[in-house]
């Protein structure tokens, strides 16, 4: 028999996995029919086989592809469970998810786009200070002189420190939000986003590490830098994500692709929600106390070690794991 008069004999009973599928995924284990689970089973064992012969026999790349996602996706909604177990949530978080943030290529494009324009920004504001008013405006630029022109003192309290916080949590939430979800603009909003949020940073870092005010801002900016710049990139690196889904389906129709893809991403939006709300309390509570600028060094060495540790680290470390499991 041809491939094609198989694959043609086949896709009725693929169509109905996927339907299957479809019915399975939005029930709870209770409501499910037990006949009709016993069908998609069958149908399950047939499109393993489906698969196996799809492999010896060469089938097209694109069947072969929408196969072994079609086995997969069936093999999850078979084994799937529903109790939620710290266990599987602390694997989850510190197993799967630094190793695919770090494996994705969506992070390190963002990543290189951002501190790329970041620095460029930065030294081009340092060197030519028209640069700076260019890019941010002299109103911004004197109110950030006015803003770090005296020392920073202990004349914070715990109450307004507790307001500020509230602040930045709420103005890195808006940050994070917009390069995350312009990414539904086929990848490029995000990307437009985070360049803008770079180019724009770059300018101010670099004219007021060069102003009279240099000391102070250095002494307030350099504890929470590392959480907050690094959840910056996550979120425009989910939401590339997020874009590159609609553009590269896979084999799948563009809602399903949004839909597997969005465990995806919201794994990688939630890990810089997590750095976004450290970075607002670091910000919040140490940043402005009065103390040697080599303690907030150090806490800025530290915070970027645990970034290294479970980006990297961690990454890297099981890596090796997911591709054995795969």
């Amino acid at each position: 028999m041809k491939i094609s008069e198989i694959i043609e004999r086949r896709t009725p009973d693929w169509r109905e996995l996927e339907s299957d599928l479809s019915w399975m995924r939005n029930r709870r284990r209770s409501e499910l029919d037990s006949a009709r689970v016993a069908a998609f089973a069958r149908r399950y064992r047939a499109v393993c086989s489906d698969l196996s012969l799809a492999i010896s026999m060469r089938f097209p790349e694109g069947t072969t592809r929408y196969l072994h996602q079609l086995v997969a996706e069936a093999h999850t909604q078979l084994y799937r469970s529903e109790s939620f177990r710290i266990g599987n949530w602390l694997t989850s978080l510190f197993v799967e998810v630094p190793s695919r943030i770090l494996r994705d290529p969506c992070t390190w494009i963002a990543f290189f786009l951002f501190w790329s324009l970041f620095l460029g920004s930065l030294a081009a504001a340092a060197l030519r200070p028209d640069f700076a008013v260019a890019v941010v405006g002299e109103s911004t630029l004197s109110n950030m002189d006015s803003m770090y022109a005296q020392p920073i003192g202990e004349k914070a309290e715990a109450d307004s420190r507790a307001v500020m916080t509230g602040f930045y949590v709420f103005n890195n939430a808006g940050i994070g939000l917009k390069c995350f979800a312009s990414g539904i603009f086929l990848g490029v909003g995000s990307l437009i986003t985070l360049a803008f949020n770079a180019i724009f940073l770059g300018a101010i870092f670099g004219h007021m590490l060069t102003s009279p005010a240099a000391d102070n801002f250095r002494d307030f900016v350099t504890a929470h830098g590392p959480f907050e710049l690094t959840a910056v990139v996550l979120s425009a690196a989910a939401g590339l994500r997020l874009g590159w889904a609609i553009l590269d389906t896979k084999g799948w129709s563009r809602a399903e692709s949004l839909r597997r893809t969005g465990p995806r991403t919201l794994e990688m939006a939630g890990v810089a929600t997590i750095l976004f709300l450290l970075a607002a309390y670091i910000e919040g509570f140490f940043s402005p106390l009065y103390i040697a600028y080599e303690y907030k060094f150090a806490m800025a060495i530290g915070t970027s070690l645990i970034l290294i540790f479970y980006i990297g680290i961690l990454g890297l470390n099981n890596r090796g794991r997911r591709s054995d499991a795969a």
